[in-house]
């Protein structure tokens, strides 16, 4: 209950986050039948750059802020346009979208977003955020209960986005209890999970899970935007994606390409796709 989005918004690891979130949507909407999108750990949805907790940090002037100062070569680029037109409209008032206001920009008339908050403050502002709002349900409820009880969607098609804080030491336990659940009722769904890379074991015990749950329907994109610490600092952040979309290892091999001349520090940057099965890339 401690952890605050609000002092790390826009940072590198949001703008990797959300630009491959943006091309799994786009691609379960390549069909016209509805889909849903759950968000586990939503926050509040918004996050005002110019307010207290981020010009503390100014964590989003090596994320956002310097994507907006990159070539547009990037930022219009086909697998970043979603995400750049999204995101560009809110930076431009110095604020920086969180993953339910992403994925609700990216909604067609039929399709439909769960967010879940358990935050107290974060869940009201989350729900004042979508007040009124058909196509979005804002619930003030523990993530890992809705991944139990919520699933699988009427539309039968979707994508779950797990985005916990990592900020106590069972999280790589819950997050493989509640896909162990969620897959055993919806087989078919896409499963993102997002992680930190600071702690090389917590990365490799996650890892080692999602392919007991997920053998051979796995792709794994990581970023680094320089070596690991002695100090476990936050140097990078993955994408696990669990029935992943044919496309997506491609895509996010461009993506993170593209990314690590702008997001990382000096010229330390490295990225890795890995399918299983398959080869790293």
């Amino acid at each position: 209950m401690n952890y605050r989005h609000a002092f790390h918004a826009g940072n590198f690891a949001d703008v990797v986050k959300h630009a491959l979130f943006c091309r799994l949507v786009r691609y379960l909407q390549r069909k016209d039948g509805a889909i849903r999108i759950y968000d586990t750990h939503a926050g509040p949805g918004l996050y005002d750059l110019a307010g207290e907790a981020a010009t503390r940090t100014m964590e989003h002037a090596a994320g956002i802020s310097a994507l907006a100062s990159a070539g547009e070569r990037i930022r219009e680029h086909p697998l970043f346009r979603d995400y750049w037109s999204i995101v560009a409209a809110e930076f431009s008032e110095r604020r920086y979208p969180g993953s339910p206001l992403i994925a609700r920009q990216l909604l067609r008339p039929q399709d439909r977003l769960s967010a879940y908050e358990l935050h107290p403050e974060d869940a009201a502002q989350l729900k004042a955020l979508f007040a009124g709002d058909p196509a979005v349900k804002a619930i003030a409820l523990d993530g890992w209960l809705a991944l139990g009880a919520h699933v699988p969607p009427k539309e039968k098609r979707g994508l779950v986005l797990v985005d916990p804080p990592f900020e106590k030491p069972g999280e790589v336990d819950d997050i493989g209890d509640a896909l162990e659940k969620a897959l055993a009722r919806w087989r078919g769904g896409v499963f993102a999970v997002w992680y930190p890379v600071k702690r090389a074991a917590m990365v490799e015990a996650l890892k080692e899970r999602l392919r007991a749950l997920a053998p051979g329907d796995l792709v794994v994109a990581e970023f680094l935007r320089e070596p690991p610490t002695p100090a476990e600092t936050l140097v990078g952040s993955g994408l696990a994606v669990v029935n992943p979309p044919y496309v997506f290892a491609e895509e996010a091999e461009a993506i993170l390409s593209l990314l690590a001349p702008v997001l990382g520090r000096g010229n330390r940057a490295t990225t890795t796709v890995k399918e299983w099965p398959g080869k790293a890339s």
